[in-house]
């Protein structure tokens, strides 16, 4: 039952300003306003009913509150995984709040699933994808993320096989570079290609063409099978067809009888075989068929496909190649098959004028009285002789000349198959240089500029032989172009205004003021020979200017020219410079082909000398003409005089054979070797052409070796030799010298230590263990007071630049003496009477006298009144110590006197006391250390320079036994670096012979790695030519390591081109050897290079 309440209780109840208040709240609760409230301090049923609208208002902002946050953390932070609290609302509030969850589960699930795919997606991984329901909106993303998702996998796909495409067509490319035999070629082709394109056998076909039928030959196979045919028709088998129809052939699912490919384990049938036909231009050049026991895939048939084109571009240039050397042999063999016949029928012409005259005479002697009528018989008879010797001489000239044109011919063809190539690299150079895509280093970039600018300087070289060529062979034709005078002027000034700057040069280009506006000639000819003329101005000019004068002039020319001596005036390009100069004498011949001012060997400047040769020819056949005035160290002046306008004349059309200015067929090797002899530019003073005696040596003349890279000072060294009785032989470096010993019977040698190819030290070391060549004695020359050194490695005695005439005169008469003596003398110091008799017994021979005494005083006198040639010293002598001796005997002049301390009978606990003393003589007084028989008559044997066959048999085999292995090497730690198993298979096997403990690396930062791990090294053996890091950087990493900085580093290397060893010693290289590897030479630098380390460590 409802309880009623009545108006007037009602009434009694809330007071009207309650209700007013009420009223107002319920209204801004209506229009959503919140911040309005109840009073609280009511009391009874309106205090009751405030509380409850109070309390719904809390609730509803709560709810707001909520609403607000979800927005502000889905719209504002993107945080859409968030939740209201159902618990903490009631009814159709906590109904709404459990809606909205829901939503927010149903947004959050298809979300997160697209973040893990896309995450997944940018660490590389294409296989996943969004599997999650959706819908509306969301279904579309999922669906346009998966199909994004698809596109990239196959797009990742595509680039991958792209990379295996062009990383494999490159790989060929290298492999194949070089290449000079096609049958090499074609078997280094399967036996790479067969494993890359999983194929297990496969067969290379020559195309031939006999009698107009094309066919295939055999060349190389892949696991061949027994049964294969060496030749094919067209159209016969699978091949056949495929040289028939110029296509590739895929056969696929072969039937199990075809073809069976065998291996040890046993045989199968392939399931797929393709056969490629190779072009080149069109024309088929072979076919290469491939099978494989699985499918070939699009990618290796793409790959094929190409690559086939490549090998075409390979054989074609082999093919090019070998049939360019065939015909290069051809014409050698005509060539001296002609001049023999000219030889021969000039000796003929002479013997027939001899004859003729002898006849005469006989004539007049014998035949006075015979008749008028009968001697004109007879004279006309020797006239019909002479006329048919005389035609038969034309002919063979004829047949020279024809030669020389075919010669010619020939360099201009060749010319042009080098330009082919050429010009394809010079393409891609600077395409790569270039560097549009911006994905090469700057590093990269300079080396395709580097290859660029070469091959452009190479392109030059073919240029001028073509242009040579042409000229001889008549093909030089003319292009007549209008030519303003103020563009030439423009293009000299851009062409060389930056070679001027970089010399510090003034450079002018001054044009007359009666020019006309134009000139009609050949412009590319015209600007040719203006080029020759200003480089060489620019090249022979070190200071000063280089000036260009163009003007009408009216005279300057030879005036029987054919052309200008008709014409009143003619222009004039002159070319001035402050250069060297020409002589008078050379001023003719620099106008011959590969003619030079200065062709010496010393020369200066470089340049194959076709320059001036070529500019003089255009000038002629241009109707013009140069002419030249020069002094020497003054400067030359070039004027190159031409008609206002072209003129055709004798020479455009073809150059006459008779010409002075070709190539003589006799000249074609003087010719190769200019070229090669001009590559190389020489820098700074070199070597002299300086006559020494080698071709005038006797068999008991006294040979004196001077090695010596300074040619004025060798030349010295040469004279003072022969005022001393010596004859002189010169060698500049050290291969010449030892080469010198291995021909020469050399009485002494004078060794300079620092040159170009090899260091001195080496050399000697080499000498004095080679048995054969010991005994000769060296006297050493150094620009460093390194005279210990020179003492302990076995010099006679050491000379330190600069040197004086007295010195030198000193040094002459030492040798001559030491020659003389043919009975050397040894002094034996040995406090103990059975050891002393021990050591006179094994010194004492034919050639050598000792002498023994037991104290130092005995010592000292015995040097003071005999002619004492080596000592040989105990430490533990009573009176005196040994120690003393040595310096006293070091104080009194006796520097070179060569000193032994013979430990092998002393006292151990005697040694070990004075060990640091001994070690201090050792290391800086030049005595050297033995402790046993062997070693003191080796070491004896050295210092004396005794030949091997003045021993008796017993002492012949002691030397052997103490050379290999080498004691001083035992035990040494080298490093080897070499990126080729094989070398450093080789290098390890000799020094283990040596007893040497080898480490090696097959490539330089693996190298570098175990240095640092293995800081005891003695030495590190270097190979220069490494992928990814050279031995050149390896090297200078080495030294910035502040440890290994006085390391002993030998650079190993294939190449023996002049200022290789230099660039090796630039890099931090302490010596430098050739492949192959000389074995000893390589022990003598170790040697060295391990010594002088101990050296300055004990300085």
């Amino acid at each position: 039952m409802s309880a009623k309440v009545s108006k007037p209780v009602l009434e009694k109840t809330f007071e009207s300003k309650d209700l007013t208040e009420l009223m107002i709240v319920l209204s801004a609760l209506k229009r959503g306003e919140l911040t309005t409230r109840m009073s609280v301090d009511k009391i009874g049923l309106i205090g009751k009913v405030s509380d409850m609208v109070n309390d719904l208002i809390d609730q509803n902002e709560k709810l707001s509150r909520e609403f607000e946050r979800i927005s502000v953390s889905v719209g504002k932070d993107g945080k859409i995984n968030q939740r209201i609290d159902v618990a903490a609302f009631m009814g159709w509030q906590a109904r709404s709040v459990d809606s909205i969850n829901s939503l927010v589960s149903d947004l959050v699930r298809p979300t997160a699933e697209i973040a893990r795919v896309i995450g997944a997606v940018a660490s590389g991984d294409f296989s996943s994808s969004i599997t999650v329901n959706a819908k509306g909106e969301i279904l579309e993303l999922k669906d346009t993320i998966n199909k994004m998702i698809r596109y990239l996998k196959e797009t990742k796909r595509i680039n991958t096989e792209q990379d295996w495409l062009k990383t494999n067509l490159g790989k060929f490319t290298r492999i194949l570079q070089g290449q000079r035999n096609i049958a090499n070629a074609s078997k280094l082709i399967l036996s790479e290609l067969a494993p890359l394109v999983s194929a297990q056998h496969g067969a290379f076909f020559i195309s031939e063409t006999k009698d107009e039928v094309s066919s295939l030959k055999l060349l190389a196979s892949y696991a061949y099978t027994e049964g294969l045919r060496d030749n094919v028709k067209a159209g016969e088998g699978l091949a056949g067809q495929c040289l028939l129809e110029r296509k590739r052939i895929l056969v696929e699912d072969v039937p199990s009888d075809y073809i069976w490919i065998s291996s040890g384990l046993g045989k199968g049938t392939p399931l797929t075989i393709v056969l490629l036909p190779v072009f080149f231009e069109g024309e088929i050049k072979a076919v290469l068929e491939l099978a494989s026991f699985q499918k070939f895939t699009e990618i290796h048939l793409n790959f094929l496909d190409q690559l086939a084109e490549n090998i075409g571009i390979v054989l074609n240039t082999i093919g090019t190649s070998m049939l360019t050397e065939e015909l290069l042999q051809q014409s050698q063999i005509l060539t001296e098959e002609l001049k023999g016949r000219q030889e021969e029928l000039t000796g003929i012409n002479l013997g027939l004028e001899e004859q003729a005259k002898l006849q005469r005479k006989n004539t007049e002697l014998e035949e006075k009285t015979r008749s008028l009528a009968k001697q004109n018989v007879e004279i006309e008879r020797k006239n019909k002789e002479v006329e048919l010797r005389r035609r038969s001489l034309e002919e063979k000239a004829h047949q020279l000349a024809l030669t020389s044109r075919y010669k010619s011919e020939f360099l201009a063809n060749m010319s042009h198959e080098l330009r082919t190539p050429l010009n394809n690299m010079l393409i891609l150079s600077r395409l790569l240089f270039e560097n549009d895509p911006g994905n090469l280093s700057v590093k990269q970039v300079e080396f395709a500029r580097t290859i660029h600018s070469s091959g452009n300087d190479l392109l030059q070289l073919i240029n001028d032989i073509l242009d040579l060529s042409k000229i001889e062979s008549g093909k030089m034709s003319v292009e007549i172009n209008e030519i303003h005078f103020e563009e030439l002027e423009e293009h000299l000034i851009r062409t060389f205004s930056e070679i001027a700057n970089n010399k510090g040069l003034e450079f002018l280009v001054n044009l007359g003021p009666k020019l006309p506006l134009t000139l009609l000639t050949d412009k590319q000819k015209l600007l040719q020979v203006l080029r020759n003329l200003l480089s060489n101005a620019f090249k022979f000019t070190e200071c000063g200017s280089v000036i260009v004068r163009i003007e009408m002039v009216e005279s300057g020319w030879n005036p029987v020219h054919p052309i200008l001596g008709k014409l009143l005036r003619a222009i004039s390009f002159s070319v001035q410079d402050t250069g060297i100069g020409i002589s008078d004498e050379k001023q003719a011949l620099i106008f011959e082909a590969f003619r030079q001012a200065d062709g010496s060997t010393s020369r200066k400047y470089g340049g194959t000398g076709l320059g001036l040769s070529i500019s003089r020819e255009i000038a002629r056949i241009l109707g013009g003409e140069i002419v030249l005035k020069s002094e020497l160290k003054e400067g030359s002046k070039f004027t190159f005089f031409l008609p206002e306008t072209y003129i055709e004349n004798e020479f455009q059309s073809e150059v006459p054979v008779e010409t002075p200015f070709r190539i003589e067929p006799t000249n074609a090797d003087e010719f190769i070797t200019r070229i090669k002899n001009n590559s190389e530019t020489q820098n700074g003073a070199a070597y002299e052409e300086v006559l020494d005696d080698r071709f005038d040596v006797q068999r008991n003349d006294r040979v004196l070796l001077i090695v010596d890279d300074d040619a004025s000072f060798a030349r010295l060294l040469l004279d003072l030799a022969r005022e001393n009785g010596f004859k002189g032989i010169l060698a500049f470096d050290g291969d010449s010298a030892l080469n010198m010993i291995e021909n020469y019977r050399i009485s002494a040698i004078m060794l300079d230590i620092r040159l170009p190819d090899m260091d001195g030290w080496g050399i000697l070391d080499r000498l004095k263990r080679d048995i054969q060549y010991r005994h000769i004695p060296i006297q050493v020359i150094s620009a460093y007071n390194e005279w210990r050194k020179s003492r302990r490695m076995g010099a006679i005695t050491h000379i330190t630049k600069p040197i004086d005439l007295e010195s030198l005169k000193v040094a002459f008469d030492k040798i001559n003496r030491f020659i003389d003596r043919k009975v050397k003398m040894v002094l034996i110091v040995d406090p103990d009477e059975a050891h002393r008799q021990s050591v006179v017994k094994l010194l004492s021979d034919d050639d050598l006298e000792t002498i023994a005494v037991e104290n130092g005083s005995d010592a000292l006198k015995a040097v003071e009144t005999l002619d004492v040639d080596c000592v040989v010293l105990d430490i533990g002598i009573p009176d005196i110590s040994g120690f003393d001796v040595v310096s006293q005997l070091r104080q009194i002049g006796l520097r070179d006197l060569p000193i032994i301390i013979y430990t092998g009978f002393a006292d151990s606990d005697l040694r070990g006391k004075h060990a640091q003393e001994l070690k201090r003589l050792t290391d800086n007084e030049g005595v050297k250390e033995v402790t046993s028989p062997e070693g003191l008559f080796d070491e004896t044997s050295i210092y004396l320079h005794r030949r091997n066959t003045a021993f008796n048999s017993s002492r012949k085999e002691i030397v052997p036994k103490i050379r290999i292995p080498d004691p001083f090497l035992a035990n040494r730690k080298i490093l080897v670096i070499d990126d080729d198993i094989r070398n450093i298979f080789a290098l390890t096997s000799v020094l283990e012979q040596h007893d040497m403990k080898v480490l090696y690396a097959d490539n330089a930062r693996e190298g570098i790695d175990l240095l640092k791990k293995e800081p005891d090294l003695d030495a590190v053996l270097m190979d220069i030519m490494m992928p990814d890091m050279d031995g050149y950087a390896a090297m200078r990493e080495i030294r910035t390591l502040s440890r290994f900085s006085e390391l002993p580093i030998i650079a190993v290397t294939a190449k023996a081109m002049k200022g290789d060893r230099q660039k090796c010693i630039d890099a931090g290289a302490s010596n430098y050897i050739t492949k192959p590897v000389d074995v000893d030479q390589l022990l003598s630098l170790l040697r060295i290079g391990i010594r002088d380390i101990a050296d300055r460590v004990n300085l």
